[in-house]
């Protein structure tokens, strides 16, 4: 099924699917570039099991037209998935720990690939700001095409290989939501959460590819910071884009943390219920 989850006026186009008196309900949400579909190598592995809800960051996808600061994106987030664990990849884990941070109460369990919380040094956050608003103008003048071929071909993603990487979903974009997204959502525009992971209490499982030396250290550090809630996890012979390279690995990996972590309390909740715009997929 999609639809619209609203809030203040905004909404964020998301597909809900899966058993629908599966062990819960899990919130997959996507990267920087990306829309839900990335997730489906993934969700074809969970979706037997789980109540999965993939949902389009604003600026992206069905939420192309979605112009939100920060914190505000964690909170349409929120109000999309409700009461669930949250999978958050890079620019969808940054929003989904806010989320966490903000409104415990909503997040049963957490897992991160290939995020972090934020630039904690002010001036090299604002570095990055500039360097996201550089990047910003060129997808504006040079159009998505011309922007994905310089994004996917930096180090990051040199171990994705192209036919893995999604390209007709991303190009699918619009540069307006692109730029809109490094402005507002990108980690310079980010209040850094360094000071606030020690108040994590959900389960946190930390996911990095063991050849992303950057994440996984980052994912080392933080689970040190948010203390024996957090466990971390490396994806052998996986890059940054972890969820991309190895789903089978990630789906089999999130499938035995959700089991342990939720399985073991059921958290019922009602089934969705139809509204307009909603349509069978």
């Amino acid at each position: 099924m999609t639809d619209h989850a609203a809030a203040g006026g905004r909404s964020l186009h998301h597909v809900a699917e899966g058993a629908p008196e599966g062990l819960g309900r899990v919130v997959l949400v996507h990267g920087f570039t990306q829309t839900q579909a990335a997730w489906e190598p993934v969700a074809a592995g969970l979706r037997a099991r789980w109540r999965l809800v993939r949902v389009d960051l604003p600026g992206h996808g069905g939420s192309a037209g979605v112009r939100t600061g920060f914190a505000e994106a964690a909170g349409l987030l929120g109000t999309c998935g409700g009461r669930a664990a949250y999978v958050g990849y890079s620019l969808g884990g940054r929003l989904c720990l806010r989320l966490a941070l903000d409104r415990p109460e909503l997040v049963r369990a957490l897992v991160l690939l290939g995020a972090s919380p934020g630039i904690a040094d002010p001036a090299a956050r604002a570095e990055r700001r500039a360097a996201d608003e550089a990047l910003a103008a060129g997808v504006e003048r040079d159009g998505v095409a011309a922007f994905l071929d310089r994004w996917l071909a930096g180090p990051l993603f040199a171990t994705l290989p192209p036919s893995r990487a999604g390209l007709p979903d991303r190009l699918a974009n619009t540069p307006e939501g692109m730029a809109s997204a490094l402005r507002l959502l990108g980690v310079g525009a980010q209040a850094p959460l360094w000071d606030r992971l020690a108040d994590l209490r959900c389960p946190t499982l930390l996911v990095a590819g063991a050849l992303d030396a950057k994440f996984a250290a980052l994912a080392a550090e933080m689970a040190a910071a948010i203390g024996p809630a957090a466990r971390l996890a490396l994806v052998p012979g996986a890059g940054h884009a972890v969820h991309l390279e190895r789903p089978a690995a990630v789906a089999a990996l999130l499938d035995g943390f959700l089991t342990e972590h939720l399985a073991s309390s059921p958290d019922r909740q009602p089934p969705d219920s139809p509204s307009p715009g909603r349509h069978p997929t």
